[in-house]
């Protein structure tokens, strides 16, 4: 299987956020693929429900030909290994570490284990804005628009 880009989303607000998502990034370096670059450090309101914690979001680049339910699993195991523990209520919550795979080159996947792209990455400024630090011109391919253009769609609070 050839190599592809790989867009990881990282996210904390619980502990030292940037102490998390740079031992995240140690961690998906050694257990995925290099980190070849890492947008700015995004500091923003949660999303979806309502905490005093601000949220910290950071992009993670890399190539990999590891497949991408496996990415998943590695995404998965090392936010538990990092004490990560999911709410009981499905919803979104304050969280020590969350990884998120935003993209996998312009591969298309719905199953129970992966979705890709991420399925709402298009509403999420604390997502767009730092793949577009990274890859601007990449092209979502089901909504036929740019990282840049879909970050230019959703207004500012």
């Amino acid at each position: 299987m050839p190599e592809r880009e790989v867009v990881l989303l990282l996210g904390a607000d619980l502990g030292d956020p940037v102490h998390q998502c740079d031992q995240a990034a140690a961690f998906i370096h050694e257990r995925l693929a290099p980190v070849l670059a890492r947008s700015r450090d995004h500091w923003t309101a949660p999303w979806g429900f309502v905490s005093h914690t601000t949220f910290l979001n950071r992009a993670l680049f890399l190539r990999t030909a590891m497949p991408p339910e496996r990415i998943m699993g590695e995404c998965l195991a090392i936010e538990t290994d990092m004490g990560r523990v999911r709410s009981t209520t499905g919803g979104p919550a304050s969280r020590i570490i969350d990884i998120d795979v935003l993209l996998i080159g312009s591969e298309v996947r719905r199953t129970d284990a992966l979705q890709l792209p991420h399925p709402r990455m298009h509403l999420r400024r604390f997502a767009l804005a730092p793949l577009c630090d990274l890859l601007p011109g990449w092209e979502h391919p089901l909504l036929g628009r740019t990282a840049l253009q879909l970050l230019d769609q959703i207004p500012l609070r």
